[in-house]
Parts: structure tokens; C-alpha cells; sequence
């Protein structure tokens, strides 16, 4: 009689009676369907790797994380004004071309998500008081002139983005930094996929920026004057942004087999 009491429980393992009926518990399901639904959780979440700021100068400690990642915000955002004094300015647009949309891909895709949008928003802050932004047609320092196009570099400007005919593009800078860094940290600056984070990135920053400049310019001008010219320039600086950090991990990876061959 005590021999039949264990398989019985075997049989009813996984059920639960409740007032006469029984219960399927988690038990009773199948393992291997539950294992085929994590899989494709995975598969639609893939998992998030370093960010190459990180890989390059990993810190332990909290105390020292938190000095890297001030360090490395407060660098790019300084990185992002730099690169807005080299400008072209257009003889039919409010909008000048600059070195900004590279600044807000590389800082995107090697900070992260988080560290990127932060870094445009100390930006955005910085410049309305600080000659962070891109300087006038007037405010050169040194130039080049030729078929109506002014290139140079420009002592800088600062203001309060809704004032600014280009105060939309700087405000787009934080979703599309985010943005990348988001792409990024999950792979795309390890792959050819990297041409799409950018190309993603480059759009989400145009949506505010058109928005905005439609209020400064005659109606029916906002692509003509926001959006056109700037292509062939964003396409080059996407497509520079795109070989360097393949290539940056590329030399990264190297070191480290170097070091791992020698032992350090």
C-alpha cells in the first residue's frame, strides 16, 4: 500500500486540488516551450555590449566611474562647440553647415545612449550662455570665400534655442545622440549596421530642427533652405562616423590580443 502512494503523487505532480479540481501549477508546463519563449525574448532584445568609451577606459570603482563619465560628457560637449566653429555659411539660409552632426554621431555612439543624450543637453545648456554654438556670417575669424559660400572658423555664438533659427537641430542633437548610443551599445558599431544607427540618428535630429526653422523663413523654403543643402554634407560626416568606430574597435581588439600574447 505504501508503495503505490509515491507514483500516484508522481501522477498528480504539477496539479494542485481546489475544492475537487485540479489546478495546473507551473511545474505542468512544458520546459521546452518555456525555453523556445526565452529564446525569442533574446532574439527581440538582443543584450547590450560596452560602449567603446567604456571598453577604453574601464574603471571599477563607483567614485572612479562617476569621474570618467563627467570627464567624458563635459569632453564631448566641448568636442560637439569645437567642431560648430568650423561653419559654411549659405547665402540663402539662416542655417549653417558644421562640424556638429559628426560631433553628435561619434559622441552617440561612443559614450552610449545615456551619456550621449547627456552630454547634447549640457550642450544645449552650455551654449545658451557660452559661445558653444556656430558663429555668424560676420563672426569669422578666418574664412574662405568662393560662389557665395563662406567657410571658415567662426569665434562662436551662444542663446536660448527657441530664439535661434537652428535652436530646433541643437534640441534634435539629444535624441539623435541617444539614439545611436542606444544602436551602439547593442552591436551596431561593430557591424556594417552602423550606417543604419547613423542614418537613424541623422533623421531624428532633422524633425525638431525643420519645425522650428519653418517659423524663421518664408512658407514653402523650410526644406529648400533647411534640409537640401545639407545632405551631401551629412552623408560624408555619416560615412566618416561609420569608419571610425568600426575601426576604433578594430584597433582596440588588437591591443587586447596583444596583451593577452604577452601576458599583461
Amino acid at each position: 500500500m505504501n508503495g503505490k502512494r509515491p507514483a500516484a503523487a508522481a501522477g498528480n505532480r504539477g496539479r494542485l486540488a481546489l475544492g475537487g479540481v485540479a489546478i495546473r501549477t507551473p511545474a505542468a508546463y512544458n520546459r521546452r516551450q518555456l525555453d523556445e519563449f526565452g529564446c525569442a525574448l533574446e532574439a527581440l532584445s538582443p543584450p547590450r555590449t560596452q560602449s567603446l568609451a567604456t571598453a577604453l577606459l574601464p574603471a571599477g570603482e563607483l567614485k572612479w566611474r562617476l569621474a570618467r563619465d563627467l570627464a567624458l560628457v563635459v569632453g564631448c560637449c566641448l568636442f560637439t562647440a569645437l567642431l560648430a566653429r568650423f561653419s559654411v555659411h549659405l547665402p540663402f539660409s539662416p542655417v549653417p553647415i558644421t562640424g556638429q552632426t559628426l560631433a553628435v554621431l561619434l559622441t552617440g555612439a561612443a559614450l552610449g545612449s545615456r551619456r550621449g543624450a547627456a552630454a547634447m543637453l549640457l550642450y544645449l545648456a552650455a551654449g545658451s550662455q557660452l559661445p558653444f554654438f556656430a558663429g555668424a556670417a560676420d563672426d569669422y575669424l578666418w574664412s574662405a570665400s568662393g560662389g557665395g559660400y563662406l567657410f571658415g572658423f567662426t569665434g562662436g555664438s551662444s542663446g536660448l534655442f527657441w530664439q535661434l533659427a537652428s535652436g530646433g537641430y541643437i534640441i534634435g542633437f539629444i535624441p539623435a545622440a541617444a539614439l545611436v548610443g542606444f544602436l551602439c551599445e547593442r552591436g551596431f558599431d561593430r557591424k556594417p549596421w552602423i550606417v543604419a544607427a547613423m542614418l537613424l540618428g541623422n533623421a531624428v535630429l532633422y524633425i525638431p530642427g525643420l519645425i522650428q526653422l519653418s517659423l524663421f523663413v518664408p512658407e514653402g523654403k523650410t526644406l529648400e533652405w533647411g534640409l537640401y543643402p545639407f545632405i551631401p554634407g551629412d552623408l560624408a560626416k555619416l560615412c566618416a562616423a561609420a569608419m571610425l568606430l568600426p575601426a576604433a574597435w578594430g584597433l582596440l581588439s588588437l591591443k587586447r590580443g596583444r596583451n593577452a600574447g604577452l601576458g599583461l
